[in-house]
Protein backbone atom coordinates (compact mmCIF):
# COMPACT_ATOMS: atom_id res chain seq x y z
CA UNK A 1 0.00 0.00 0.00
CA UNK A 2 1.56 3.59 -1.01
CA UNK A 3 1.88 6.17 1.58
CA UNK A 4 -0.99 7.97 0.99
CA UNK A 5 -3.37 5.22 1.12
CA UNK A 6 -3.08 4.57 4.57
CA UNK A 7 -6.36 5.45 5.89
CA UNK A 8 -6.15 8.06 9.23
CA UNK A 9 -7.68 7.67 12.22
CA UNK A 10 -10.00 10.69 12.30
CA UNK A 11 -11.81 8.92 8.98
CA UNK A 12 -13.16 5.94 11.47
CA UNK A 13 -16.87 6.92 12.62
CA UNK A 14 -17.22 4.03 15.48
CA UNK A 15 -14.95 1.53 17.08
CA UNK A 16 -16.99 -1.05 14.89
CA UNK A 17 -15.61 0.88 12.07
CA UNK A 18 -11.82 0.75 13.74
CA UNK A 19 -12.03 -2.45 14.00
CA UNK A 20 -12.64 -3.69 10.77
CA UNK A 21 -9.90 -1.66 9.46
CA UNK A 22 -7.73 -3.63 12.23
CA UNK A 23 -9.15 -6.78 11.27
CA UNK A 24 -8.42 -6.09 7.41
CA UNK A 25 -4.41 -5.31 8.96
CA UNK A 26 -4.73 -8.90 10.37
CA UNK A 27 -4.59 -7.24 13.81
CA UNK A 28 -5.87 -8.21 16.92
CA UNK A 29 -5.88 -5.61 18.99
CA UNK A 30 -8.06 -5.17 22.06
CA UNK A 31 -10.51 -2.63 21.72
CA UNK A 32 -13.38 -1.80 24.34
CA UNK A 33 -16.87 0.00 22.14
CA UNK A 34 -17.44 2.38 24.99
CA UNK A 35 -14.85 4.01 27.94
CA UNK A 36 -16.12 4.15 31.43
CA UNK A 37 -15.91 6.62 34.19
CA UNK A 38 -14.44 6.49 37.56
CA UNK A 39 -17.98 5.95 38.78
CA UNK A 40 -18.26 3.40 36.30
CA UNK A 41 -15.86 1.46 37.69
CA UNK A 42 -13.16 1.70 34.75
CA UNK A 43 -9.80 -0.26 34.42
CA UNK A 44 -7.84 2.79 34.32
CA UNK A 45 -9.58 4.27 37.39
CA UNK A 46 -7.84 1.09 39.44
CA UNK A 47 -5.13 1.79 41.75
CA UNK A 48 -2.24 0.21 41.25
CA UNK A 49 0.65 -1.19 44.15
CA UNK A 50 4.37 0.31 43.32
CA UNK A 51 6.51 -1.19 45.62
CA UNK A 52 4.23 -0.89 48.56
CA UNK A 53 3.37 3.09 47.15
CA UNK A 54 -0.82 2.84 45.64
CA UNK A 55 -0.56 4.99 42.71
CA UNK A 56 -4.14 6.56 42.10
CA UNK A 57 -5.23 5.33 38.60
CA UNK A 58 -3.44 3.51 35.19
CA UNK A 59 -2.65 6.77 33.45
CA UNK A 60 0.95 7.61 32.91
CA UNK A 61 2.80 10.71 31.88
CA UNK A 62 6.12 9.35 29.85
CA UNK A 63 9.23 11.42 30.08
CA UNK A 64 10.47 13.85 27.42
CA UNK A 65 13.48 15.58 26.27
CA UNK A 66 13.13 19.25 26.50
CA UNK A 67 14.95 22.03 24.20
CA UNK A 68 13.51 24.90 26.24
CA UNK A 69 15.64 24.97 29.16
CA UNK A 70 18.20 27.32 29.94
CA UNK A 71 22.19 26.42 28.88
CA UNK A 72 22.92 26.58 32.61
CA UNK A 73 20.59 23.38 32.39
CA UNK A 74 17.51 25.01 34.62
CA UNK A 75 13.71 24.98 33.32
CA UNK A 76 12.02 27.69 31.25
CA UNK A 77 8.70 29.13 31.63
CA UNK A 78 7.93 26.80 28.42
CA UNK A 79 9.78 24.05 30.75
CA UNK A 80 7.39 24.83 33.74
CA UNK A 81 4.35 25.25 31.24
CA UNK A 82 4.28 21.69 30.38
CA UNK A 83 5.20 20.00 33.97
CA UNK A 84 2.01 22.35 34.93
CA UNK A 85 0.21 20.16 32.18
CA UNK A 86 1.35 17.33 33.90
CA UNK A 87 -0.14 17.71 36.57
CA UNK A 88 -3.34 18.81 35.47
CA UNK A 89 -3.29 15.92 33.41
CA UNK A 90 -5.01 13.08 35.73
CA UNK A 91 -2.34 11.26 35.43
CA UNK A 92 -1.61 9.15 38.83
CA UNK A 93 2.05 8.54 37.30
CA UNK A 94 4.53 10.84 36.13
CA UNK A 95 7.02 8.64 34.82
CA UNK A 96 10.42 10.95 34.63
CA UNK A 97 8.45 13.96 33.62
CA UNK A 98 11.43 15.06 31.43
CA UNK A 99 14.94 13.64 30.73
CA UNK A 100 17.62 15.20 33.05
CA UNK A 101 21.07 14.80 31.94
CA UNK A 102 23.26 13.55 34.49
CA UNK A 103 26.70 15.88 33.52
CA UNK A 104 27.31 18.49 30.61
CA UNK A 105 28.62 16.64 27.87
CA UNK A 106 25.64 13.72 28.60
CA UNK A 107 22.98 16.46 27.11
CA UNK A 108 21.02 15.63 24.11
CA UNK A 109 20.94 19.50 23.40
CA UNK A 110 22.31 22.69 25.05
CA UNK A 111 19.04 23.65 26.36
CA UNK A 112 18.38 19.80 28.28
CA UNK A 113 17.70 20.09 31.94
CA UNK A 114 20.44 18.59 33.78
CA UNK A 115 23.64 19.21 36.32
CA UNK A 116 25.98 21.58 34.81
CA UNK A 117 29.22 22.39 35.74
CA UNK A 118 28.32 20.18 38.68
CA UNK A 119 26.52 23.03 40.48
CA UNK A 120 23.75 21.10 42.13
CA UNK A 121 22.31 23.92 44.24
CA UNK A 122 21.39 25.87 41.08
CA UNK A 123 19.77 22.00 40.01
CA UNK A 124 17.90 21.45 42.90
CA UNK A 125 16.43 25.08 42.62
CA UNK A 126 14.70 24.30 39.08
CA UNK A 127 14.44 20.89 40.00
CA UNK A 128 12.42 21.92 42.91
CA UNK A 129 10.73 24.52 41.07
CA UNK A 130 9.23 21.82 38.14
CA UNK A 131 8.10 19.19 41.22
CA UNK A 132 6.27 22.22 43.20
CA UNK A 133 4.45 23.10 40.03
CA UNK A 134 3.33 19.72 38.79
CA UNK A 135 2.07 19.05 42.50
CA UNK A 136 0.44 22.14 43.14
CA UNK A 137 -1.45 21.90 39.60
CA UNK A 138 -2.10 18.22 40.16
CA UNK A 139 -4.17 19.57 43.87
CA UNK A 140 -5.37 21.98 42.81
CA UNK A 141 -6.97 20.32 39.94
CA UNK A 142 -8.02 16.59 42.16
CA UNK A 143 -7.67 18.08 45.70
CA UNK A 144 -5.10 15.14 46.84
CA UNK A 145 -1.54 14.37 46.27
CA UNK A 146 -1.52 10.86 48.47
CA UNK A 147 -1.89 8.87 45.23
CA UNK A 148 0.38 10.79 43.16
CA UNK A 149 3.75 9.20 42.22
CA UNK A 150 6.43 11.49 40.31
CA UNK A 151 9.96 10.65 39.16
CA UNK A 152 13.16 12.14 37.39
CA UNK A 153 14.61 10.48 34.40
CA UNK A 154 18.52 10.31 34.24
CA UNK A 155 20.04 10.13 31.51
CA UNK A 156 23.44 10.04 28.97
CA UNK A 157 22.88 11.05 25.39
CA UNK A 158 25.46 8.74 24.28
CA UNK A 159 25.72 8.72 20.64
CA UNK A 160 23.65 11.18 20.50
CA UNK A 161 25.03 13.97 22.84
CA UNK A 162 25.10 17.93 21.46
CA UNK A 163 26.12 19.71 24.48
CA UNK A 164 26.76 22.68 22.80
CA UNK A 165 25.67 22.87 19.62
CA UNK A 166 22.17 22.20 18.79
CA UNK A 167 23.20 20.43 15.07
CA UNK A 168 26.52 19.24 16.01
CA UNK A 169 26.77 15.98 17.43
CA UNK A 170 29.81 14.85 20.29
CA UNK A 171 29.05 11.59 20.79
CA UNK A 172 30.46 9.20 23.30
CA UNK A 173 29.79 5.63 22.43
CA UNK A 174 29.91 2.38 23.72
CA UNK A 175 31.32 0.80 20.52
CA UNK A 176 31.53 1.30 16.88
CA UNK A 177 28.40 0.52 14.80
CA UNK A 178 29.05 0.15 11.21
CA UNK A 179 25.61 1.60 10.34
CA UNK A 180 25.14 4.20 12.78
CA UNK A 181 28.79 5.43 12.38
CA UNK A 182 28.31 5.93 8.48
CA UNK A 183 24.78 7.06 9.20
CA UNK A 184 26.07 10.08 12.03
CA UNK A 185 29.49 10.78 10.56
CA UNK A 186 31.72 9.01 12.97
CA UNK A 187 35.03 7.09 11.44
CA UNK A 188 34.88 3.81 12.05
CA UNK A 189 38.39 3.90 12.94
CA UNK A 190 38.06 6.94 15.46
CA UNK A 191 38.53 5.44 18.63
CA UNK A 192 38.62 8.96 20.42
CA UNK A 193 34.91 8.69 20.79
CA UNK A 194 34.68 5.01 22.06
CA UNK A 195 33.82 5.21 25.93
CA UNK A 196 36.52 4.27 28.29
CA UNK A 197 35.53 1.64 31.28
CA UNK A 198 37.37 4.71 33.35
CA UNK A 199 35.06 7.00 31.61
CA UNK A 200 32.10 4.52 32.13
CA UNK A 201 32.39 4.31 35.99
CA UNK A 202 32.61 8.11 36.73
CA UNK A 203 29.39 8.50 33.95
CA UNK A 204 27.59 5.35 36.75
CA UNK A 205 29.05 8.12 39.45
CA UNK A 206 27.75 11.13 37.89
CA UNK A 207 24.14 9.08 37.93
CA UNK A 208 23.97 7.72 41.51
CA UNK A 209 24.91 11.64 42.36
CA UNK A 210 22.12 12.73 40.89
CA UNK A 211 20.04 10.47 42.16
CA UNK A 212 20.80 11.64 45.18
CA UNK A 213 19.81 14.99 44.70
CA UNK A 214 16.62 13.62 43.24
CA UNK A 215 15.78 12.22 46.18
CA UNK A 216 16.67 15.37 48.20
CA UNK A 217 14.27 17.81 46.25
CA UNK A 218 11.47 15.06 46.84
CA UNK A 219 11.29 12.63 43.48
CA UNK A 220 9.70 9.53 44.61
CA UNK A 221 11.68 7.69 42.08
CA UNK A 222 14.28 8.03 39.67
CA UNK A 223 14.13 6.22 36.07
CA UNK A 224 17.81 4.70 34.64
CA UNK A 225 16.96 5.51 31.22
CA UNK A 226 18.13 1.98 29.06
CA UNK A 227 15.89 3.43 25.60
CA UNK A 228 15.83 5.18 21.96
CA UNK A 229 19.52 4.82 21.50
CA UNK A 230 21.22 6.76 24.39
CA UNK A 231 23.74 5.68 26.47
CA UNK A 232 22.08 3.14 28.58
CA UNK A 233 20.39 1.23 25.42
CA UNK A 234 23.61 1.05 23.58
CA UNK A 235 25.18 -0.94 26.52
CA UNK A 236 22.69 -3.10 26.47
CA UNK A 237 23.91 -4.15 23.04
CA UNK A 238 27.94 -3.66 23.46
CA UNK A 239 28.26 -7.43 21.79
CA UNK A 240 30.90 -6.28 19.90
CA UNK A 241 32.93 -4.45 22.94
CA UNK A 242 35.53 -5.50 24.47
CA UNK A 243 36.00 -5.40 28.98
CA UNK A 244 33.81 -5.93 32.01
CA UNK A 245 31.21 -3.64 29.88
CA UNK A 246 30.64 -5.61 26.62
CA UNK A 247 30.23 -8.92 25.44
CA UNK A 248 28.27 -11.52 27.41
CA UNK A 249 24.76 -10.68 28.74
CA UNK A 250 26.22 -10.00 32.50
CA UNK A 251 29.18 -7.74 31.10
CA UNK A 252 26.68 -5.77 28.85
CA UNK A 253 23.96 -5.51 31.93
CA UNK A 254 26.65 -4.51 34.65
CA UNK A 255 25.96 -0.66 33.41
CA UNK A 256 22.29 -0.91 34.87
CA UNK A 257 23.52 -2.59 37.63
CA UNK A 258 26.14 -0.32 39.38
CA UNK A 259 23.95 2.37 38.93
CA UNK A 260 21.25 0.65 40.14
CA UNK A 261 23.39 -0.93 43.39
CA UNK A 262 24.83 2.40 43.69
CA UNK A 263 21.55 4.50 43.82
CA UNK A 264 20.42 1.25 46.33
CA UNK A 265 23.45 2.29 48.86
CA UNK A 266 23.37 6.23 48.77
CA UNK A 267 19.33 6.95 48.66
CA UNK A 268 17.43 4.08 50.83
CA UNK A 269 13.54 4.48 50.38
CA UNK A 270 14.53 5.80 46.62
CA UNK A 271 12.35 4.00 44.26
CA UNK A 272 14.10 2.98 40.61
CA UNK A 273 12.39 2.29 37.74
CA UNK A 274 13.80 1.77 34.26
CA UNK A 275 12.53 2.65 30.67
CA UNK A 276 13.68 0.27 28.02
CA UNK A 277 13.49 -0.02 24.44
CA UNK A 278 12.76 -3.95 24.87
CA UNK A 279 13.56 -4.04 20.90
CA UNK A 280 15.12 -2.57 18.17
CA UNK A 281 15.56 -2.36 14.28
CA UNK A 282 18.26 -1.87 12.07
CA UNK A 283 18.55 1.76 11.05
CA UNK A 284 15.56 2.92 8.17
CA UNK A 285 16.18 5.48 5.57
CA UNK A 286 13.72 7.18 2.97
CA UNK A 287 13.58 4.56 0.09
CA UNK A 288 15.53 7.21 -2.37
CA UNK A 289 13.73 5.90 -5.60
CA UNK A 290 10.40 6.79 -4.04
CA UNK A 291 11.14 10.48 -2.46
CA UNK A 292 10.03 13.67 -4.38
CA UNK A 293 7.15 15.53 -4.95
CA UNK A 294 7.88 17.72 -1.67
CA UNK A 295 7.91 14.57 0.36
CA UNK A 296 10.96 12.14 1.51
CA UNK A 297 10.24 8.60 0.45
CA UNK A 298 8.76 5.78 2.91
CA UNK A 299 11.46 4.34 5.23
CA UNK A 300 13.29 0.77 4.22
CA UNK A 301 16.16 -0.91 6.31
CA UNK A 302 19.67 0.04 5.44
CA UNK A 303 21.76 -2.55 4.32
CA UNK A 304 22.36 -4.98 6.57
CA UNK A 305 22.85 -8.36 5.67
CA UNK A 306 26.75 -8.13 5.67
CA UNK A 307 26.63 -7.61 8.97
CA UNK A 308 24.77 -11.15 9.59
CA UNK A 309 24.96 -12.11 12.23
CA UNK A 310 23.57 -9.08 14.01
CA UNK A 311 25.07 -7.63 16.45
CA UNK A 312 24.01 -4.45 17.41
CA UNK A 313 20.13 -4.50 18.63
CA UNK A 314 19.07 -5.32 21.86
CA UNK A 315 15.93 -7.66 21.56
CA UNK A 316 16.17 -8.09 17.62
CA UNK A 317 16.67 -11.78 16.17
CA UNK A 318 20.86 -11.65 15.22
CA UNK A 319 19.85 -13.96 11.96
CA UNK A 320 16.90 -11.48 11.17
CA UNK A 321 17.13 -8.16 13.08
CA UNK A 322 13.78 -7.47 11.24
CA UNK A 323 12.37 -9.25 14.35
CA UNK A 324 12.11 -8.78 17.84
CA UNK A 325 13.46 -11.70 19.87
CA UNK A 326 12.42 -10.84 23.56
CA UNK A 327 14.76 -13.42 25.32
CA UNK A 328 17.36 -11.12 26.60
CA UNK A 329 14.96 -8.45 27.40
CA UNK A 330 12.67 -10.54 29.79
CA UNK A 331 16.19 -11.74 31.12
CA UNK A 332 16.91 -8.40 32.40
CA UNK A 333 13.73 -7.58 33.18
CA UNK A 334 13.46 -10.39 35.71
CA UNK A 335 17.00 -9.70 36.73
CA UNK A 336 16.39 -6.18 37.71
CA UNK A 337 12.99 -7.44 39.73
CA UNK A 338 15.77 -9.53 41.44
CA UNK A 339 17.27 -6.59 42.52
CA UNK A 340 14.01 -4.28 43.64
CA UNK A 341 13.69 -2.82 40.89
CA UNK A 342 10.19 -3.54 39.76
CA UNK A 343 9.29 -0.62 37.79
CA UNK A 344 8.94 -0.71 33.72
CA UNK A 345 8.42 1.39 31.41
CA UNK A 346 8.93 -0.35 27.75
CA UNK A 347 9.60 1.33 24.82
CA UNK A 348 11.05 0.03 21.80
CA UNK A 349 13.47 1.55 19.06
CA UNK A 350 15.26 4.85 18.18
CA UNK A 351 13.66 8.29 16.94
CA UNK A 352 16.89 8.59 15.69
CA UNK A 353 17.21 5.99 13.48
CA UNK A 354 14.02 4.13 13.15
CA UNK A 355 11.48 6.70 14.52
CA UNK A 356 8.18 4.46 12.87
CA UNK A 357 8.96 1.58 15.54
CA UNK A 358 9.37 3.89 18.79
CA UNK A 359 6.39 6.48 18.14
CA UNK A 360 4.13 5.64 15.06
CA UNK A 361 3.16 8.44 12.93
CA UNK A 362 1.48 9.34 9.70
CA UNK A 363 3.79 12.62 9.33
CA UNK A 364 7.32 12.10 9.50
CA UNK A 365 9.43 14.69 10.95
CA UNK A 366 11.52 16.78 8.87
CA UNK A 367 14.81 14.23 9.39
CA UNK A 368 12.14 11.14 8.76
CA UNK A 369 10.74 9.14 6.31
CA UNK A 370 7.01 8.38 5.26
CA UNK A 371 5.43 5.97 7.01
CA UNK A 372 6.75 2.24 5.77
CA UNK A 373 3.71 0.57 7.18
CA UNK A 374 0.43 1.59 8.56
CA UNK A 375 1.04 3.21 11.94
CA UNK A 376 -1.39 1.65 13.18
CA UNK A 377 0.96 -1.42 12.79
CA UNK A 378 3.82 -0.13 14.35
CA UNK A 379 1.20 0.60 17.63
CA UNK A 380 0.01 -2.99 17.80
CA UNK A 381 3.78 -4.73 17.53
CA UNK A 382 4.60 -2.19 21.44
CA UNK A 383 1.43 -3.43 22.65
CA UNK A 384 2.52 -7.05 21.87
CA UNK A 385 5.91 -6.41 22.92
CA UNK A 386 4.21 -5.25 26.83
CA UNK A 387 2.36 -8.09 26.67
CA UNK A 388 4.71 -10.59 26.35
CA UNK A 389 6.68 -8.82 28.83
CA UNK A 390 4.21 -8.69 31.47
CA UNK A 391 3.24 -12.26 30.96
CA UNK A 392 6.98 -13.79 31.36
CA UNK A 393 7.69 -11.02 34.00
CA UNK A 394 5.14 -11.66 36.87
CA UNK A 395 7.63 -9.43 39.57
CA UNK A 396 7.42 -6.40 37.11
CA UNK A 397 5.31 -3.17 36.95
CA UNK A 398 4.72 -2.52 32.61
CA UNK A 399 3.68 0.70 31.47
CA UNK A 400 2.64 0.35 27.56
CA UNK A 401 4.12 2.70 25.09
CA UNK A 402 3.10 3.94 21.58
CA UNK A 403 -0.64 4.49 21.95
CA UNK A 404 -0.96 8.34 21.11
CA UNK A 405 -1.09 7.43 17.25
CA UNK A 406 -4.77 5.84 17.77
CA UNK A 407 -6.14 9.12 18.49
CA UNK A 408 -9.81 8.74 19.15
CA UNK A 409 -9.38 5.31 20.07
CA UNK A 410 -6.64 5.39 22.49
CA UNK A 411 -9.11 5.57 25.59
CA UNK A 412 -10.82 2.39 24.41
CA UNK A 413 -7.73 0.25 23.63
CA UNK A 414 -5.85 1.53 26.97
CA UNK A 415 -9.04 0.68 28.62
CA UNK A 416 -8.76 -3.26 27.19
CA UNK A 417 -5.41 -3.44 27.44
CA UNK A 418 -5.33 -2.91 31.23
CA UNK A 419 -8.49 -4.57 31.64
CA UNK A 420 -7.51 -7.82 30.42
CA UNK A 421 -4.11 -7.50 31.91
CA UNK A 422 -1.81 -6.97 29.05
CA UNK A 423 0.17 -4.25 30.95
CA UNK A 424 -0.33 -2.49 34.11
CA UNK A 425 -0.19 1.10 33.08
CA UNK A 426 -0.99 3.03 29.15
CA UNK A 427 1.13 5.77 29.10
CA UNK A 428 0.76 8.74 26.95
CA UNK A 429 3.59 11.23 25.33
CA UNK A 430 3.12 13.50 22.39
CA UNK A 431 -0.25 13.28 23.02
CA UNK A 432 0.45 15.52 26.90
CA UNK A 433 1.90 18.08 24.44
CA UNK A 434 -2.08 18.81 22.62
CA UNK A 435 -4.25 17.73 25.13
CA UNK A 436 -2.76 17.23 29.01
CA UNK A 437 -6.21 16.55 30.29
CA UNK A 438 -6.97 13.24 28.07
CA UNK A 439 -6.99 11.28 31.33
CA UNK A 440 -8.67 13.09 33.52
CA UNK A 441 -11.67 14.04 30.55
CA UNK A 442 -11.92 9.77 30.61
CA UNK A 443 -11.84 9.13 33.86
CA UNK A 444 -14.82 11.86 34.51
CA UNK A 445 -17.21 10.70 31.73
CA UNK A 446 -16.15 14.09 29.84
CA UNK A 447 -16.19 13.43 25.73
CA UNK A 448 -13.03 13.87 24.13
CA UNK A 449 -11.82 17.27 22.54
CA UNK A 450 -11.70 15.96 18.72
CA UNK A 451 -9.78 19.64 17.79
CA UNK A 452 -7.06 18.95 21.09
CA UNK A 453 -5.79 15.18 20.36
CA UNK A 454 -2.59 15.13 18.84
CA UNK A 455 -2.62 13.93 15.25
CA UNK A 456 1.20 13.06 15.11
CA UNK A 457 2.04 15.90 12.65
CA UNK A 458 5.40 15.38 14.17
CA UNK A 459 5.99 19.27 14.61
CA UNK A 460 7.11 18.68 18.21
CA UNK A 461 10.19 16.91 16.75
CA UNK A 462 10.73 18.40 13.81
CA UNK A 463 11.59 22.01 15.70
CA UNK A 464 14.19 20.78 17.88
CA UNK A 465 15.73 19.20 15.24
CA UNK A 466 15.83 22.54 14.10
CA UNK A 467 17.17 23.79 16.96
CA UNK A 468 13.82 25.65 18.28
CA UNK A 469 11.94 24.89 21.39
CA UNK A 470 9.92 21.50 21.71
CA UNK A 471 6.08 22.10 21.62
CA UNK A 472 2.67 21.38 19.84
CA UNK A 473 2.81 23.70 16.97
CA UNK A 474 -0.41 22.76 15.42
CA UNK A 475 -2.87 22.85 18.32
CA UNK A 476 -1.63 24.47 21.10
CA UNK A 477 -1.68 28.76 20.67
CA UNK A 478 0.93 28.71 23.05
CA UNK A 479 3.80 27.35 20.56
CA UNK A 480 0.90 28.22 17.39
CA UNK A 481 1.33 32.27 18.08
CA UNK A 482 4.99 31.52 19.17
CA UNK A 483 7.72 33.42 16.96
CA UNK A 484 9.26 29.94 16.68
CA UNK A 485 6.44 28.75 14.65
CA UNK A 486 7.26 31.21 11.82
CA UNK A 487 10.81 29.66 11.91
CA UNK A 488 9.62 26.22 11.82
CA UNK A 489 7.20 27.15 8.72
CA UNK A 490 9.90 28.21 6.53
CA UNK A 491 12.42 25.33 7.11
CA UNK A 492 9.81 22.98 6.64
CA UNK A 493 8.71 24.89 3.34
CA UNK A 494 12.30 25.07 2.09
CA UNK A 495 12.38 21.12 2.90
CA UNK A 496 9.63 20.32 0.60
CA UNK A 497 11.15 22.64 -2.12
CA UNK A 498 14.22 20.61 -1.93
CA UNK A 499 12.63 17.07 -2.35
CA UNK A 500 10.07 18.49 -5.06
CA UNK A 501 13.21 19.27 -7.17
CA UNK A 502 14.63 15.60 -6.24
Amino acid sequence: MAVDEFPKIGHFKSVAEFSRHLASLGIELPCDERVLSSAEGSPMAQPLDVGGFVVGNRWCVHPMEGWDGTTSGEPSEHTLRRWKHFGQSGCKLVWGGEAFAVQNDARANPNQIGLIDGDEERAARGLSELLRTLVSAHRERFGMTDDLLVGLQLTHSGRFCRPSDKKKLAPRIAYHHPILDAKFGIAPDDDSVVMRDDEIRRVIEQYIRVAKLAQRVGFQFVDVKHCHGYLGHEMLSAFTRPGPYGGSFENRTRFAREIIRGIQAECPGLMIGVRLSAFDEPPFKPDPTRGGNGKLGPGIPEEFEKFLPYQYGFGCNPNNPLEMDLAEPIAFINMLAGMGVRMINASGGSPYYNPHIQRPAMFPPSDGYQPPEDPIVGVARQIEAVRQLTLACPQSIIVGTGYTYLQEFLPNVAQAIVRNGSAHSVGIGRLVLSYPELPADTLAGRPLHAKKICRTFSDCTTAPRNGLISGCYPLDEHYKNAPEHVELKTKKADLRKRLTVL
